[in-house]
């Protein structure tokens, strides 16, 4: 069971919402043990956890008033604050106390600077967004992610930076697969086109990817 992240698109710069999202996301695929506890649980315990971090606190019993608002009579949803509270401590203990998210949208503006086609960073901010989807964030650094969603951006945009990429000496192998996976996940869960890349522009980044390396 994942949080949907429906993070800030029209705008590129995070709100404290969307860091609260991110971390709850991350708490999530951290916990390897997850599967030991009730994800309906679990998920109102990482963003609970998650909006103190980003300080932007929640209440356990406004959580709890949702909850049981939203599910209404549904007894698998009868959670209590103290459930949360208990499950916080658990997941405390499962991060081993570590909380802190580092993410690609730093480098991803700082980057698109650098290469000099700011004008993609709506697009790229769009597909940075959806690698939370993925579990892309605890494999590979976050400067590496920003990157594919560059490459993917360029590709898709008629953007030519070979040059660019050339001359940062990055391993394109890595960049490829993060692209690879990413364009996976489109192709798999059928985006939106509305929403995310429309079907038919995958095929052409998808030619022109190697293998996985």
């Amino acid at each position: 069971m994942l949080v949907r992240v429906e993070m800030t698109a029209v705008t590129p710069k995070l709100t404290e919402r969307d860091g609260m999202l991110i971390s709850v996301n991350a708490y999530i695929f951290r916990w390897k043990s997850m599967s030991d506890y009730d994800p309906r649980l679990i998920a109102p315990t990482c963003l609970y956890l998650a909006s103190k971090v980003e300080e932007s606190t929640v209440q356990a019993r406004l959580l709890v008033f949702y909850i049981k608002k939203m599910c209404g009579s549904d007894d698998k949803y009868r959670f209590e604050i103290k459930d949360i509270l208990e499950m916080e401590m658990k997941l405390l203990e499962a991060l081993d106390y570590y909380l802190v998210v580092f993410h690609p949208y730093r480098p991803l503006l700082q980057l698109l600077q650098d290469a000099g086609i700011t004008d993609l960073t709506q697009f790229a901010w769009g597909l940075v967004n959806d690698t939370y989807k993925m579990d892309l964030i605890l494999i590979y650094p976050p400067y590496m992610i920003a990157l594919a969603c560059i490459y993917i951006a360029s590709v898709l945009k008629d953007k030519d930076t070979t040059a660019w990429f050339e001359e940062l000496r990055v391993d394109m192998n890595i960049v490829k697969n993060i692209s690879m996976e990413i364009l996976d996940f489109y192709d798999t869960y059928k985006i939106d086109p509305q929403r995310g890349i429309p079907e038919d522009n995958i095929s052409p980044v998808m030619n022109k990817l190697p293998a996985k390396a």
